[in-house]
């Protein structure tokens, strides 16, 4: 096979996962999109029956020995390569601010996000700064705007993501937040998500105040609710950021500290076995 047929035959299999991707946030019904943080855990979650995956930006950034938005659009790229290329799965990627406060720059790692393989991906309204961690609101509607007006380029259905970030960054201001969500609607989003709800009440208010779109809740930290709960509401969609590479590392750090402390190895009694592991990335 030739380089220009292998990659129609890439944009066939792309195409198909998006329709699917697409299909998954259109028919009845919760779906849980948990977020793997390497094509390793990306292996794991797809043999569980998951029908998407997204990536984590904590997740990854701890795997490289970085804090959480230490790293770059080219780094977080290479990793969509590896998730997408270890699963047969749809794949969504948080792209954080998009790497650029400039609308039009930051709906170019949409695109960038595509040519890598996604089908989806998630763009907020955090700056990254600390003396404004927020965009102005007439700013961040424009960079929705643009997002939208370039995934609609694409050949397929690129399912973007419209975060508003208030709650993780210390004004968890429910008005506001709706109201951006509800620009983010209209300004074109095909799903809209507000991390760090504190409670049901709070995520029933955002539900209703952006129906009929799609709503994504994460499941992390604070928030205790089970996916039947969160389907009752009316909740589309739900991601665990990074809780479960966290639950990785929590794991990983008690087993090390167990045998700097105690001397002990008692952590290998509920261990994964090694065959089980092994199994997992033979393929």
């Amino acid at each position: 096979m030739d380089a220009q047929a292998r990659q129609q035959q890439a944009l066939q299999q792309q195409v198909r996962k998006a329709e699917a991707f697409k299909a998954l946030h259109e028919r009845p019904g919760i779906f849980v999109i948990p977020n793997p943080w390497d094509a390793g855990s990306a292996k794991m979650l797809a043999s569980l029956g998951y029908a998407a995956l997204a990536t984590t930006s904590a997740g990854y950034a701890f795997s490289q020995g970085r804090a959480d938005g230490g790293l770059g659009l080219e780094d977080t790229l290479a990793n969509v390569r590896a998730i997408v290329t270890a699963s047969e799965l749809p794949v969504a990627v948080d792209l954080e601010n998009g790497f650029a406060d400039a609308p039009a720059e930051s709906a170019l790692s949409l695109i960038r996000a595509a040519e890598a393989g996604a089908v989806g991906g998630s763009i907020e309204d955090a700056t990254g700064r600390a003396d404004a961690p927020i965009y102005c609101f007439d700013h961040a509607v424009a960079r929705i705007e643009a997002a939208v007006a370039a995934v609609r380029t694409l050949p397929f259905p690129f399912i973007l993501t419209a975060r508003a970030e208030n709650y993780l960054h210390g004004n968890p201001d429910l008005d506001d937040t709706i109201r951006r969500l509800q620009a983010f609607a209209e300004a074109g989003a095909d799903v809209l998500y507000a991390p760090g709800l504190r409670n049901a009440e709070e995520v029933l208010a955002v539900v209703r105040a952006v129906a009929p779109k799609p709503v994504n809740v994460l499941m992390s930290g604070g928030l205790k609710l089970t996916v039947q709960q969160l389907e009752e509401m009316g909740v589309k969609r739900i991601s665990t950021g990074s809780a479960l590479a966290l639950a990785a590392y929590g794991e990983f750090f008690r087993a090390a500290e167990e045998i700097q402390q105690s001397g002990t190895f008692a952590f290998t009694g509920h261990s994964m076995p090694y065959a089980k592991a092994n199994a997992f990335f033979k393929t």
